[in-house]
């Protein structure tokens, strides 16, 4: 998985255009975009729910599926149980998908075989306010596995260009200074805080 920080909209200009307005006050105003590889396609169903944001992805039309083992995204917790059902399924797709091709069904069609675990790449463009928002839910020790190591990533990146912005990103623990998921918490707030310090 790769996220880079292709652009963004400097703070400093927009300060001093404001006549001096807090960064808080200018987050609508502050733009990111995210070039975003060698996530599953189920990652990138969960990155397309936080709506504020403007997307541009690859399309499955155009992936090569005869190598598809090589463009797979395997959780951790399956390549722990031992991968062999997994890759094994794999296997059988891909073969059933070019089957399929070879039979005269078009690509955009055959597709809907393909797993959820396929790579996918994209960019990703917010506002500051909402890039914040994504932080604290996807940062979380709460959220699953794939997307918080996006999340991660992105925050890296976002700290380097804009650290008055983001030294204050992560988790919504580490941004309020307590859990906001009540029963839900994951009981881990004081290593989360600690671990999200710059």
């Amino acid at each position: 998985m790769k996220a880079k920080l292709l652009a963004y909209t400097p703070l400093k200009p927009l300060r001093e255009a404001s006549g001096g307005l807090d960064w808080r006050s200018l987050l609508p105003h502050l733009g990111y975009t995210f070039a975003v590889e060698k996530i599953s396609r189920a990652c990138s169903h969960q990155l397309v729910r936080h709506r504020a944001a403007s997307f541009s992805q690859q399309s499955q039309r155009y992936i090569t599926v005869k190598r598809l083992s090589e463009r797979i995204v395997t959780p951790p917790s399956v390549a722990a149980a031992g991968a062999d059902e997994f890759n094994k399924l794999v296997g059988e797709v891909s073969e059933a998908y070019q089957r399929l091709v070879e039979q005269g069904v078009p690509k955009e069609d055959a597709r809907f075989i393909l797993p959820n675990a396929v790579e996918t790449s994209l960019l990703m463009t917010m506002d500051g306010r909402s890039l914040l928002h994504f932080f604290g839910l996807r940062c979380c020790n709460r959220a699953q596995w794939e997307i918080r190591a996006l999340a991660d990533r992105m925050l890296e990146e976002a700290r380097a260009a804009e650290p008055e912005v983001f030294n204050s990103a992560g988790p919504y623990c580490y941004q309020l200074g307590y859990c906001p998921e009540g029963r839900f918490t994951c009981g881990r707030m004081q290593e989360a805080v600690d671990g999200y310090k710059p």
